[in-house]
């Protein structure tokens, strides 16, 4: 397991008691955190920034798949704030993250002719046309 979630983990070892009938001690043992954590941990409320995080996950999934798959976080944060959410970029940038949600990238056309790598040609005379070569190197016509 490698969840840091301190509620992630609390819930990981209350489902060991009920799926496995594995003892709350002996998973605090296992996991390294004292029993009196994991209670606390338990026995806690949700608060409101977790409940109001929750429904704008749902809200944020919701839209980027009604998009279709190709918004990223400032087009669905743009979306937000026109449905009256106060809400930061970064913000729904990490939600988008945690739900494992990315826009797709814009693909730029490239065009087919691409300048040469080489430098053009310079002579020894200063110039690159016909015309100037003529001029300045005396060359015959």
């Amino acid at each position: 397991m490698t969840e840091t979630d301190p509620a992630a983990v609390a819930a990981f070892i209350g489902n060991q008691r009920t799926e496995h009938c594995v003892p709350h001690r002996l998973a605090c043992r296992v996991l390294g955190v004292s029993e009196s954590w994991f209670y606390k941990w338990r026995d806690k409320p949700t608060t409101a920034r977790e409940i109001r995080h929750g429904q704008l996950a749902n809200v944020i999934r919701q839209i980027f798949e009604d998009s279709g798959g190709t918004y990223g976080s400032p087009k669905v944060w743009l979306l937000l704030v026109r449905e009256v959410w106060r809400v930061s970029v970064n913000t729904v940038a990490r939600l988008m993250a945690e739900l494992g949600l990315a826009g797709r990238k814009i693909r730029r056309r490239r065009g087919l002719t691409r300048p040469g790598k080489r430098s053009a040609a310079r002579t020894s005379c200063g110039g690159t046309s016909p015309r100037t070569l003529r001029t300045r190197c005396g060359a015959a016509t």
